[in-house]
């Protein structure tokens, strides 16, 4: 993709154009993002381990834009491998990777299984690795001194301070990614591919339903939030769209906690 004017202010947080992968977008905060990136102009692919929910998602998404679906299973190595063939067979490149496929498990601490961890570990940590190395050629082939490639992997507040919830391979996990962030970001600068990871606090997802759909337990929640709600969709999406754009071409190796403020505390 050409790079807008350096300092042109009209077009500092413009995607449009762009390329982007977005895992675990069939629902909650990858949904946010795909649905920010198309409405800002980007082209956008989901991947979701579900066929049904991707290929669903994807048509209600394409309303906004472009949007195709991949099935695709991130836990795997086999699964990583036919997600980046088969994006590599439609894309010569990719200027923006979304690492956001997670899973959670929750249980009292002397009940808590290895599968557990074998699981939450393969999907937040592995797979984010996994994929990121798989599509570095399409990555590398996007990237520009004046306008990098991006990797923007979802780590999560659990992974910057103690939860209270028992779901102890979950903020472990993400606490990997983030360091894995500042590693990969590292390493890649000097081929002009950014790394960087946001860390939402609550949002309405698949994985917090257990608490913001009732509503006391949700006003609970929004009531340890400084800012005093729990986040929106555009909270989350605003995020990936500045670190994505322009604006943040000069932002690697940065968790930027999307929290309301609980990081604070």
């Amino acid at each position: 993709m050409v790079a807008d004017a350096p300092g042109d202010p009209s077009t500092l947080f413009s995607v449009a154009g762009k390329s982007v992968l977005i895992t675990g977008g069939s629902r909650g905060i990858g949904y946010m993002i795909a649905r920010g990136f198309l409405s800002a102009g980007a082209s956008v692919t989901i991947t979701a381990r579900k066929a049904s929910a991707c290929r669903a998602a994807a048509e209600e998404l394409g309303v906004l834009g472009p949007c195709t679906a991949i099935p695709g299973d991130v836990s795997t190595p086999e699964g990583v491998v036919a997600l980046a063939e088969s994006l590599r067979s439609t894309h010569a490149s990719l200027d923006v990777l979304v690492n956001n496929a997670g899973a959670a498990w929750g249980v009292p601490l002397e009940e808590y299984p290895r599968s557990a961890w074998d699981k939450v570990l393969d999907v937040n940590v592995k797979g984010v690795f996994e994929l990121s190395v798989a599509l570095l050629p399409l990555l590398r082939a996007a990237a520009t001194a004046d306008d990098p490639a991006r990797i923007i992997n979802v780590g999560s507040i659990e992974g910057l301070q103690v939860p209270e919830l028992e779901n102890y391979a979950y903020p472990a996990s993400k606490a990997a990614v983030h360091m894995l962030t500042r590693h990969l970001a590292l390493r890649l600068a000097s081929e002009q591919i950014t790394v960087n990871a946001i860390a939402p606090g609550p949002f309405d997802s698949k994985m917090m339903a257990f608490a913001l759909d009732d509503p006391s337990t949700r006003n609970l929640v929004s009531s340890k939030v400084p800012l005093g709600r729990v986040g929106r969709p555009d909270d989350v999406a605003g995020a990936a769209l500045y670190i994505a754009s322009r604006a943040g071409a000069y932002l690697t190796g940065v968790i930027l906690p999307v929290d309301g403020g609980l990081r604070a505390r």
